[in-house]
């Protein structure tokens, strides 16, 4: 008998060490979605391990001491979060390709994911959510026989764009969270700005996120904007000269937050969510546990 339970032990061990961290418990607590900010990306590692990229959502997890999913993709628009034919910037031909892989694999959308994912881990307490800047840079770059099916909301007018069709998809992408039976926490974390002289394209992008996330319950939006305006108006609205981005061998700065972005990131998702419950994340998060 005890060299049975002995077995038995070893068995459940193996069992937990071969699943993905926190999968042998009944939810991770935390899933992350979004795009290149919230996936870890730099230009400057080697894209081919994943596991090279550390994102605000890790730096979360380990302040709230929560295991976590990051389905986050590269290039991913709201469009191509909901379908695969819908408006994308390279998520797909990101995901699609073996020598770029994902912190986790899957092949249907990024909110089909989701929804799997809150309806199979019914414990989990939080996600949080970046999205609609590659709307952006895609629309920049002209319209394409594969970004924009005649059922795609699609407007040139990139103003116009924003207040309709990118509302309407994080629209689409909130409700579906909700469908699933999900009762969590949602943090949308809006963009912070390049330059913080001329702020008028991230607000475009910020107002839409704002906007769809409006009078939702559990929904708490927090503001990646705040979160570098400080060092970047003391270095004089600069974000590469505040350090706040990635830093490039060639000069100048990448688009994507360094690790004192990413972190400032980070701390205003555990701040807004903190400041929800009066100081207590922990209370925060069991209050909204299903």
């Amino acid at each position: 008998m005890r060299k049975l339970a002995v077995l038995v032990s070893a068995l459940a061990l193996f069992m937990s060490s071969a699943l993905p961290a926190g999968a042998a418990s009944e939810g991770h607590g935390y899933l992350a979605l979004g795009d290149s900010v919230a996936f870890g990306t730099n230009p400057l590692l080697d894209e081919r391990n994943a596991a090279n990229f550390v994102g605000y959502p890790e730096i979360v997890a380990q302040s709230l001491k929560i295991e976590h999913v990051n389905a986050s993709c590269p290039g991913e628009a709201t469009g191509g979060f909901i379908s695969l034919t819908g408006l994308d910037n390279v998520c797909r031909p990101y995901r699609f390709t073996a020598r770029f892989p994902l912190h986790v694999a899957y092949t249907g959308t990024q909110l089909a994911f989701a929804q799997s994912y809150v309806r199979d881990n019914p414990r989990t307490r939080l996600v949080t959510i970046d999205l609609d800047a590659n709307d952006l840079f895609r629309l920049a770059s002209g319209p394409g026989p594969d970004v924009w099916p005649p059922s795609t909301c699609y407007t040139p007018n990139i103003p116009q764009y924003f207040a309709t069709c990118a509302v309407q998809n994080l629209n689409t992408i909130f409700d579906a969270l909700r469908a699933t039976g999900y009762n969590g926490l949602i943090v949308p974390l809006t963009y912070y700005a390049l330059d913080y002289k001329n702020t008028s394209g991230t607000q475009l992008l910020n107002n839409a996120m704002i906007a769809a996330a409006a009078g939702r319950p559990g929904v708490l939006v927090a503001s990646g904007f705040d979160a570098w305006q400080a060092p970047a108006l003391a270095a004089g609205g600069d974000t590469c000269a505040a350090g706040l981005r990635i830093a490039l061998p060639t000069g100048g700065c990448d688009i994507h937050p360094s690790p004192k972005g990413r972190d400032l990131l980070a701390q205003a998702i555990v701040d807004t969510i903190a400041a929800s419950c009066q100081g207590s994340v922990t209370g925060c998060l069991d209050r909204h546990q299903p």
